[in-house]
């Protein structure tokens, strides 16, 4: 749906509070008259925005382009609504849709029924037209539709991005339960890191953290690691300008470190791989080191982590992990500003420390807590009490 000006109104999707993130990353790559939604954000652009949205946002899983709005109370007006829309615009015969549907309406209960019918609109429109019809791909398609059913109104999108776009691409490995690439990124710009403090990860896992850190504080795009995105089979698509796009030079120099560590030698021959897939091992220093061993750099830092918080340790073995976390912070961390991303109020509680910011985050399913603790110099640590 075009403005005026020739622009379009865009939807970038995102986790639940992440929303104001990406609307100041939406700032940052000029985009226009922006609205924060629920798990999303509305912004108006043009061709190459829609490009630099895939390519640069961190905290996006994927940016839609509205193309059609109606209401519709039953399948019947679904289906005359979708077939308002000359799909041969967007479409040959010989291609290839997917559609994703969301519903939330009492009309609607069943979102395949939905995708059901948006289909057999579509592809009834082409056999009507010409006798022959585009088929069904559900990986892979030439045009990937969203439809968005709210109450009666329907919205349907171009999906420009394809697979999430927190499949980034370099990782190729993974430990039992990893972190998402977005939510680690949101992680990240929430802690409101200046890129210059040294960032340190020291239960990191498959290394998510520490890499979209490094992709963060040395302006890297996050999307450059991919094959593909959705945008670059649609008729309209510039490869020109999306060359330019993706071949601009955004690297800037990081004077910090940024280091990580685990317990895990799995864990961390795990990281190494995805580290070196991102091109990044001559800037992350990584090794194995049991958080009770180990020693931060004496320059003020940044601490982000992502503990175990349940599902294969025991609640008593949770409480003395949490409480171990405390006990180094407090003695080890003067100076930094250590992020604790956890799902029981009783790991926090074992650390022991008074946070000075709480935020919630959805991990998945499991509604988290991001908190922050700022381990002042010397004795005013002593200010930090069991709560």
């Amino acid at each position: 749906m075009k403005t005026d000006s020739g622009k379009f109104r865009l939807i970038a999707k995102t986790f639940q509070g992440l929303e104001e993130v990406l609307f100041h990353e939406l700032e940052q790559l000029g985009a226009e008259e922006i609205r924060i939604l629920k798990r999303a954000v509305s912004f108006v652009g043009d061709k190459s925005l829609i490009y630099k949205a895939n390519l640069h946002l961190r905290t996006a899983t994927r940016v839609l382009k509205p193309i059609h709005k109606f209401n519709a109370k039953d399948t019947d007006e679904l289906y005359k609504g979708i077939q308002e829309i000359d799909w041969s615009e967007y479409i040959t015969h010989r291609e290839t849709i997917a559609i994703d549907s969301t519903v939330s309406s009492e009309d609607f209960k069943h979102s395949k029924f939905v995708t059901y019918r948006v289909k057999d609109a579509i592809v009834d429109q082409f056999f009507d037209k010409i006798g022959d019809r585009p088929n069904v791909r559900v990986v892979n398609p030439t045009l990937r539709i969203n439809i968005h059913i709210d109450k009666n109104t329907c919205t349907v999108s171009l999906d420009s991005s394809g697979e999430s776009l927190h499949k980034r691409g370099y990782r190729v490995a993974e430990t039992a339960a990893p972190l998402n690439e977005v939510m680690a990124a949101g992680m990240i710009l929430l802690s409101d890191w200046d890129k210059k403090m040294n960032f340190i990860d020291p239960m990191c896992g498959s290394g998510t953290l520490l890499i979209e850190a490094a992709l963060i504080a040395y302006n890297i795009p996050p999307g450059l690691y991919r094959k593909e995105f959705a945008f670059q089979k649609w008729k309209e698509y510039d490869e020109d300008m999306w060359e330019d796009i993706y071949n601009e030079e955004t690297e800037v120099e990081f004077e910090g470190k940024i280091m990580g560590s685990d317990i895990s030698d799995k864990a961390v021959e795990i990281a190494e791989t995805n580290i070196r897939n991102a091109g990044l091992r001559r800037k992350i220093d990584l090794k194995i080191t049991p958080f009770q061993q180990f020693v931060p750099p004496v320059e003020k830092g940044l601490m982000i982590t992502n503990p175990p918080y349940g599902e294969r340790l025991k609640i008593k073995d949770l409480e003395g992990l949490y409480s171990m976390i405390g006990e180094r912070l407090k003695h080890n961390f003067a100076g930094y500003d250590a992020w604790i991303l956890s799902y029981s109020e009783e790991c926090f509680h074992s650390i022991g420390l008074r946070p000075s910011r709480k935020i919630t985050l959805f991990n998945g399913p499991l509604e988290c807590k991001f908190q922050k603790y700022s381990m002042f110099d010397g004795k005013k640590n002593e200010r930090y009490k069991k709560e």
